[in-house]
């Protein structure tokens, strides 16, 4: 039972106004009452840490107390980061520069640093050769702030120098060719896996894994419009529907018309083998999700996450029986004793 310091901790970081927003959506979508739905998002909120993107994500207006139980909200998640990695080794990951320098064997395409040192000339000398670009802020996720150039853009090289400084520190990456198959998905973004490795108490390994997919947008992330779909992580092959953010299901991608469930990754094995490798690399940092994409010549990192969001993980789509991935990080860690 919850002692009252933490209900009333609780009660003060809540958005009331998103939450009665949320129930009134919901309860369009599923004919409960708002009052019902605003007394069970808030139970979820103090037995579960769930906010109400949590509650709407996962539908756990459809769970009964078991199975909400198995939802990695967000103070779940939050409290795995905190026990898993040690804040002081987050830069590793968290500035590309650095985490490209510290897995170069895996990155597979030319890149700059872009700061106040840059000189206009190793600009030029990057884009030699190149058609397209990308420009990545130094930290960030979710996409934000990734901006796609093309070669029209650097026709006057000073100027389009100018032009990066004042967006800021970053990164400039080659554009990364994906595997024709993973293509054949979706062909305007590449489409990544995210693959979650654990150095867990009980054992370690790979927690999850899902594919993420665009929708007709240059990144395939679900905050971008994209969509998701669970990998199993024996056979490398979709198991369950595409789901994006909005809770929409998808049997078939709705631009190219390609199946979801029984899509393959191709590489599975060297994507997973270099994954199992490279979590071993800062052991203080033990929950990491990466960001593979698969190319014609093997897998590569666009990134790792050492926050992975807890979003994708929670699609009501790819939980039809209602137990959710806690099942699976229990056996890496107890989440029990984190609650």
């Amino acid at each position: 039972m919850p002692n009252i310091a933490f209900l009333v901790k609780r009660a003060l970081k809540m958005d009331w106004g998103r939450m009665a927003e949320t129930a009134r959506m919901l309860h369009k979508k599923t004919g409960k009452s708002t009052a019902w739905l605003l007394r069970d998002m808030l139970s979820c909120a103090v037995h579960y840490n769930a906010g109400y993107m949590d509650y709407k994500i996962a539908q756990m207006y459809r769970l009964n107390d078991s199975q909400k139980r198995t939802v990695i909200t967000r103070g779940v998640s939050n409290a795995i980061v905190r026990k898993m990695n040690d804040k002081a080794f987050w830069h590793c990951f968290d500035d590309k520069t650095e985490f490209n320098t510290l897995f170069a064997g895996h990155i597979g395409r030319k890149w700059l640093r872009l700061d106040k040192d840059t000189r206009p000339e190793a600009l030029s000398a990057f884009l030699e050769g190149l058609d397209a670009c990308l420009y990545k802020p130094l930290e960030g996720s979710s996409g934000q702030g990734i901006v796609k150039f093309e070669k029209a853009d650097w026709a006057d090289p000073k100027a389009f120098f100018s032009r990066l400084r004042d967006m800021g520190d970053a990164v400039v990456e080659e554009l990364v060719v994906q595997h024709p198959v993973m293509a054949g998905m979706c062909p305007t973004s590449v489409n990544t896996v995210r693959v979650a490795t654990m150095l867990g108490d009980r054992q370690k390994g790979i927690v999850y894994a899902f594919i993420r997919i665009g929708n007709g947008k240059v990144m395939d992330n679900v905050d971008c419009g994209g969509m998701a779909a669970r990998v199993d992580l024996e056979s490398g092959e979709l198991k369950t529907v595409a789901a994006d953010k909005a809770g929409n299901v998808f049997e078939r991608h709705p631009m190219t018309g390609t199946p979801i469930v029984g899509f393959r990754i191709p590489y599975w094995e060297e994507a997973k083998e270099m994954c199992l490798e490279a979590m071993e690399k800062v052991p203080q940092v033990r929950f990491v999700a990466w960001d593979v994409a698969i190319t014609p010549t093997g897998p590569i990192f666009i990134e790792g996450n050492s926050f992975p969001s807890h979003a994708v993980p929670q699609f009501a789509a790819h939980y039809p029986d209602g137990i959710g991935i806690l099942t699976e990080f229990n056996k890496f860690i107890d989440v029990d004793a984190l609650r």
